[in-house]
């Protein structure tokens, strides 16, 4: 399957998983509780190379996958709405699209509230007077609040790259090194 194809597919499946998780935690009044639920799963995934393994590897049975997410739901106080919507997506086999569900769920959230979103990349963990300016400045360019998703990864080295909708900034230190490494080869 190509790679496109795969992407759609996670896409398709996140967009729906998220949607009915977000009906539910609407209906239940809890969309603030879930959204915190999700985002400490992903932060799970984040520091746990063998939680990703299993997430995406296709080796680990329908079984294997439900015992082992429960169990990590359960380990990390994950219950209720959440902790349901694990199992059931382990069940039903889609534990590689948990990252994109994620992603959907806080993005349809955001929408229902007015806001936008930005997804930003960081060499290292914000401080709550960062992520605050961070906030702060994005609402004066886009007029709107935005929730900000933090994703820390120091292969970065410095710097942050901001998405909001179809807009890139890369402020990173890794890409300004690449770009003087690039002019330097072209003037010599």
């Amino acid at each position: 399957m190509p790679v496109a194809d795969t992407s759609q597919l996670i896409s398709g499946v996140a967009e729906r998983y998220a949607s009915s998780l977000f009906e539910l935690a609407l209906e239940a009044g809890s969309v603030e509780a879930v959204g915190a639920d999700l985002n400490r799963v992903q932060a799970l995934i984040d520091a746990s190379d063998d939680l990703k393994r299993l997430i995406v590897s296709p080796v680990f049975s329908a079984d294997d996958q439900f015992k082992a997410i429960s169990a990590v739901a359960e380990k990390a106080g994950i219950s209720g709405l959440v902790g349901n919507f694990l199992k059931v997506v382990a069940r039903n086999r889609r534990l590689f699209a948990l990252p994109g569900i994620i992603k959907a769920f806080r993005l349809i959230a955001a929408r229902h509230r007015g806001e936008i979103s930005a997804d930003v990349t960081s060499a290292h963990a914000l401080t709550q007077a960062q992520e605050t300016e961070l906030k702060a400045t994005l609402k004066g360019v886009t007029g709107k609040d935005v929730a900000v998703n933090v994703t820390v990864d120091p292969s970065i080295l410095g710097g942050l790259i901001v998405k909001v909708g179809s807009r890139q900034i890369d402020t990173s230190l890794r890409t300004k090194l690449s770009t003087l490494k690039l002019a330097l080869k072209e003037v010599g």
